[in-house]
């Protein structure tokens, strides 16, 4: 067990996080990164958590999910009415944000999630809605106003805990058996239900798992921007997460992490244009459909050994067709040896000389 843990490959994953760790707080310590790119890099944070756990459902499980905002702004609200109504610490909020938003992700998904395709589309992004018009009603959480003056609880300690918790957690989930029975029922419901998979289970566990950590992500957005409306979680904001995830590739964590770095400091560069933003990730969209179904990394993951194998494809050096030994018959089959040369024999059963 400790061998497996030790090995070179889990040391240096964990000597790149604590390097990373450290330079994003010398940066932000030393103020180095202004306040601008600090929002940037927080953004960034917050949205990989939101793509991982949406590729749970829709990537791993093969389900099409269009209420991850929701269960964000459950979080986001359950967190700061915890720290702002009932004086409750940050880690308290976390932990209450994450439980409401698998209740109700267990709420919603039991019933929902025996549809599939485009219905369970409809479905989630009636959740969504039918939450958005009770939070702008609901006087207790500032109604159409919001919650107002969250203090500022979200530091990159957290963020970048919680960011490496999601993606160890969910890398974890989709390695284990089952995993093995989530890519089954994205794969073939019918076939895996054949097989023996509790489809329904499995979908509502997935479901169930991708709530929370979309809960946590809201719990750290609304303790960093001070202040969260019902606007903030609409249709546009899971719309804007799923973008996160297709483009990076259904079935990849890799792919979910870099989409959504990218597309966050793409956003940021257009902020003069924030009302064609939409539009360029409705053809961003398009045009994966067109040229690359799979998403830019498809079900890829990094690993060390991926890394390995394509340093060897690109430095890998084969020796000149002039230098190459030729290979004879006996050479060209290892371990193949002569037979010696046997009589013919005749139709009446005596050997015959050649």
């Amino acid at each position: 067990m400790v061998r497996r843990y030790l090995r070179a490959g889990n040391l240096a994953v964990c000597a790149l996080l604590v390097a990373t760790f450290l330079a994003g707080q010398v940066a932000i310590a030393s103020g180095w990164l202004n306040p601008y790119y600090q929002v940037q890099l927080f953004s960034m944070g917050i949205n990989v958590i939101l793509a991982v756990s949406l590729n749970l459902i829709n990537g791993f499980t093969g389900q099409f999910s269009l209420g991850h905002a929701g269960f964000m702004a459950v979080g986001a609200y359950t967190a700061a009415v915890a720290t702002t109504r009932w004086g409750l610490p940050f880690a308290a909020a976390v932990l209450l944000a994450a439980a409401a938003s698998a209740v109700m992700g267990l709420l919603v998904g039991v019933p929902t999630l025996r549809l599939r395709g485009d219905y369970l589309a409809i479905a989630t992004l009636g959740f969504g809605e039918i939450l958005r018009s009770i939070l702008y009603n609901v006087d207790y959480v500032g109604g159409a106003t919001g919650l107002l003056g969250i203090p500022r609880l979200t530091t990159w300690p957290w963020l970048f805990a919680l960011t490496v918790v999601t993606v160890l957690a969910v890398k974890n989930l989709v390695n284990s058996t089952r995993g093995l029975a989530l890519k089954a029922v994205r794969d073939d419901e019918i076939a895996a239900e054949d097989a023996g998979v509790d489809t329904t289970r499995t979908k509502v566990l997935a479901f169930v798992l991708g709530a929370v950590f979309a809960g946590i992500g809201g719990a750290l957005y609304a303790h960093y921007f001070f202040v969260i409306q019902p606007t903030t979680f609409s249709f546009l904001k899971s719309f804007e997460i799923l973008v996160y995830v297709v483009l990076g590739g259904l079935g990849s964590i890799t792919g979910s992490v870099v989409s959504a770095t990218a597309l966050t400091l793409l956003s940021a560069a257009l902020q003069q244009l924030a009302a064609l933003r939409m539009v360029l990730y409705g053809l961003v969209l398009v045009l994966l459909m067109i040229f690359r179904t799979g998403g830019l990394f498809g079900t890829w993951e990094l690993s060390f050994e991926a890394i390995g194998q394509a340093w060897a494809w690109l430095f890998h050096r084969r020796p000149p067709a002039g230098d190459r030994a030729p290979l004879t018959a006996a050479a060209s089959s290892p371990g193949s040896a002569t037979l010696p040369d046997l009589p013919e024999v005749t139709r009446d059963g005596a050997p015959q000389d050649r």
